[in-house]
């Protein structure tokens, strides 16, 4: 097994550049389409740092599926590129590194979310059941999903 994994997806949103890296820059918007918000109605969410962009941090605390981590935003390039540094502490340790491209496409935008992270000794033991891809692909669509219906709306 690789000693590092990556998970990538890629959808266009109906609207523009501008539009997209609003939600992506700013914590506070993720609530509108991040695939795990939902996964606990009761999740404790702590904003810090900066409000948005560079020096952004967001931590959540929930239930068993939603688990615990922290990310802060570490390169924000208007309209193009949002960079994140995830790193979840429960249910188990991991740190990865997550990069948001932004593209024009005729009137709207592609958007590719990649992941790329270590294979720890926990994602090699979930490898064995399911690979990053299957496990962390289908929710990535589902937020870009939610972000085109969140922005077209």
């Amino acid at each position: 097994m690789a000693d590092t994994y990556t998970v990538e997806r890629r959808a266009t949103v109906g609207a523009a550049p501008e539009q997209v890296y609003e939600q992506l820059v700013d914590f506070h918007q993720w609530v509108n389409w991040s695939p795990w918000e939902e996964l606990d109605p009761e999740l404790q969410r702590t904003y810090s740092g900066t409000d948005r962009g560079v020096g952004a941090v967001y931590e959540w605390s929930g239930n068993r599926k939603a688990g615990a981590g922290r990310m802060e935003i570490t390169k924000a390039e208007p309209s193009s590129e949002v960079d994140v540094a995830l790193a979840f502490l429960k249910p188990f340790k991991s740190t990865s590194a997550v990069t948001f491209t932004l593209s024009p496409a005729g009137d709207g935008t592609e958007v590719t979310w990649t992941m790329v992270g270590p294979t720890t000794f926990m994602t090699k033991v979930m490898g064995i059941f399911k690979s990053m891809d299957s496990f962390v692909g289908p929710d990535m669509e589902k937020g870009l999903a939610k972000l085109d219906a969140h922005l077209s709306h």
